[in-house]
């Protein structure tokens, strides 16, 4: 199980299964809204329980994003009509156990960063 909570704690999340779909990804839009890259596992719906007052924000056609009004933390991320959701791996409290797979939307990445890891880059465009 995994505790993971905003930066003001106004939003607290457990996560119970296994994430799949761990990833760092590169899209513009996760680049703006979080800073760099935004590192994720996803889970099931009913594998996560949410507390607090979650604002969504529909960045795009395909998807929307969660975050706390209070702090701006940027904590999920679900496609329309998805019966999974996307967590922030930075909100997790302690260590997660989690190996991040690969990184996704490479050909979107900032030019003042290398990947340099290793892992899988998929090029996909947002």
């Amino acid at each position: 199980m995994l505790n993971g909570k905003c930066l003001c704690g106004a939003i607290t999340f457990t996560v119970r299964g296994d994430p799949v779909d761990t990833a760092y990804c590169h899209c513009s839009q996760c680049r703006r809204q979080s800073g760099h890259y935004w590192a994720s596992a996803s889970v099931l719906l009913d594998d996560i329980s949410i507390s607090g007052e979650v604002s969504w924000f529909a960045a795009s056609p395909i998807a929307r994003r969660g975050f706390c009004a209070t702090c701006g933390s940027f904590l999920f991320w679900q496609g329309n009509d998805a019966d999974n959701i996307g967590f922030s791996l930075g909100a997790i409290d302690g260590p997660t156990g989690i190996t991040v797979a690969k990184h996704i939307f490479v050909a979107d990445k900032g030019d003042y960063y290398p990947i340099c890891d290793g892992l899988p880059q998929e090029r996909s465009e947002t």
